[in-house]
C-alpha cells in the first residue's frame, strides 16, 4: 500500500479541495441514493441487504486498528458488530484494550470479573467459552477486558511464539461465529501485533483531521511487516473516515486526500461526528438500538452492508 509522505500532507493542508458537495444529515451515505456523489468524491455504489445465512462460521477475524487514540475504534467495533448482528450474522467482539471501553460500552462490568481476556492470554486452564459474555444485542457477544490486560504485554515477552497467542485463544470459537472484531489498544505494541497476527483483515478508523493522517504511514508499514513475517493472509479491508463534519473544509480536505492516496481502500461510508455516539456509550448499548433511526445508526448499517459487499464479512 502506498504511504503518505508528510510533505505531501503539508501541501494538501494548504491546498483547498473544492467540488465536494455538502448534503444534510450524513453526506453522501444513507441520505444520498445509489450513484450520488459521496464525501469521498466517488459515486456511491448500491449496498443491498445481504442474503440470510443458512449456517454460521467459520469467522472472518478483523482487527480494528490505529495507534492513535480517540479515532473511533471502540465506537466502530461496537456499532459495526451490532449492525452485522442485525443482518443475521453471529458476531464476537474482543476487548483488547486495557482501558476496557468496549466492555463498558456494552454494559459489562469487567472490573468485577475474575477471568477476562488477560487470563486467557497468560494462564493455562481457562476456556474462552467461560469468558464470553452475551450482550443485550441478539447475536452479539463480547470477550471482556480490564486494566489487568496492561500487564500482559510484559508477561508475554518471554513466551515462545508470543505473537500468536491470541490466535490460539480464539481458535476454539472460530467455527461458531461469522465475524470476530478485535478492538485494539492505541499502540503498535505486542498486543496489537497479536491482533494483527490473528486477523484476516484490518479496518483502520481514521479521524478526519490531518494529524491523524500522519500516523497512517507507520501503521501501514507495521501491517506490511506482519504480512511479510507473521501472517501472509492479512489484508487491509478498508480505511474508515470517522468524526466527519461536512460543514468544515478541513474534514472535506482530509477525506479527499486520503482517497487520493489510498483510492478504493477507503470505504464509501463515512461516519459523521454526533453527540449520539457518547450518549449511546453512556447508555451502554449500540447506537443501532439506542437511537435506531439516527443517521449514525444508519451509517453503521451501511458500513456493515459495504463490508459484506467487499467480501470483508460473510
Amino acid at each position: 500500500m502506498q504511504s503518505v509522505p508528510s510533505g505531501d500532507l503539508d501541501q494538501l493542508r494548504q491546498s483547498p479541495v473544492s467540488g465536494v458537495p455538502r448534503v444534510a444529515h450524513l453526506p453522501g451515505t444513507e441520505s444520498a441514493g445509489s450513484g450520488a456523489m459521496g464525501p469521498t468524491g466517488r459515486p456511491l455504489p448500491d449496498f443491498p441487504d445481504p442474503a440470510p445465512l443458512t449456517s454460521h462460521g467459520p469467522a472472518r477475524i478483523i482487527a480494528m486498528c490505529n495507534q492513535k487514540g480517540g479515532v473511533g475504534k471502540t465506537t466502530t467495533t461496537i456499532n459495526l458488530g451490532a449492525a452485522l448482528a442485525e443482518l443475521g450474522r453471529k458476531v464476537l467482539v474482543v476487548d483488547f484494550d486495557p482501558q476496557g471501553a468496549l466492555s463498558v460500552g456494552l454494559g459489562i462490568n469487567a472490573q468485577g470479573l475474575d477471568v477476562t481476556i488477560y487470563n486467557l492470554l497468560v494462564e493455562r486452564g481457562h476456556e474462552i467459552h467461560d469468558v464470553i459474555q452475551q450482550t443485550r444485542t441478539e447475536g452479539l457477544d463480547v470477550v471482556p477486558a480490564n486494566i489487568d490486560l496492561s500487564a500482559a504485554e510484559v508477561q508475554l515477552v518471554g513466551e515462545v511464539a508470543r505473537e500468536q497467542i491470541l490466535a490460539r485463544v480464539l481458535r476454539p470459537v472460530v467455527d461458531e461465529y461469522d465475524v470476530i472484531l478485535i478492538d485494539c489498544q492505541p499502540s503498535l505494541g505486542l498486543l496489537t501485533v497479536n491482533a494483527l497476527t490473528a486477523a484476516h483483515g484490518v479496518i483502520i478508523p481514521l479521524e478526519c483531521e490531518f494529524f491523524a493522517m500522519r500516523g497512517v504511514a507507520l501503521l501501514i508499514d507495521t501491517i506490511d511487516k506482519i504480512t511479510d513475517r507473521l501472517n501472509p493472509r492479512l489484508t487491509v479491508d478498508g480505511i474508515l473516515a470517522t468524526m466527519y463534519d461536512g460543514r468544515t473544509l478541513h474534514s472535506r480536505e482530509v477525506v479527499r486526500s486520503v482517497v487520493d492516496h489510498f483510492d478504493e481502500q477507503v470505504f464509501h461510508t463515512v461516519i459523521s461526528r454526533t453527540v449520539k455516539f457518547p450518549d449511546a456509550t453512556l447508555a451502554a448499548e449500540p447506537i443501532t438500538s439506542y437511537s435506531s433511526e439516527h443517521s449514525g445508526a444508519n451509517a453503521y448499517r451501511q458500513l456493515a452492508r459495504e463490508l459484506i459487499a467487499r467480501g470483508g464479512a460473510a
